[in-house]
């Protein structure tokens, strides 16, 4: 059963994943200065991923389950490149409630 975006529990994740679904590159603000990233174990540039991998692809996030206090997610994520897959996403949150670094790749 999917988790309804607004009902995810921590407030950065729910940002990002807000962000990603309605195409808000400036919802992205909510990544920290210097964040960064990585796609199925690799490290990967994080401004260019982001665009090619979620805004020019029309990515799009359906949540299945959350835990580590919403800070790790199993979604269903889908952009024009790859389709649909089962993914995890892993996020780092700082105290100013910024994320920091996240990890995805196939679940």
């Amino acid at each position: 059963m999917t988790i309804q975006t607004a009902k995810l529990s921590d407030p950065a994740v729910r940002a990002f994943v807000t962000a990603v679904n309605s195409h808000d590159r400036e919802g992205m603000t909510l990544l920290a200065p210097g964040a960064t990233m990585a796609d199925d174990g690799t490290d990967r540039d994080l401004a260019d991923w982001i665009d090619r991998e979620i805004f020019s692809s029309n990515g799009h996030m359906e949540v299945d389950n959350e835990s580590n206090g919403g800070r790790s997610l199993i979604a269903r994520y889908r952009n024009d490149t790859w389709g649909e897959m089962r993914t995890r996403w892993t996020f780092t949150v700082d105290d100013d409630g910024r994320i920091t670094r996240f990890e995805t790749g196939q679940a």
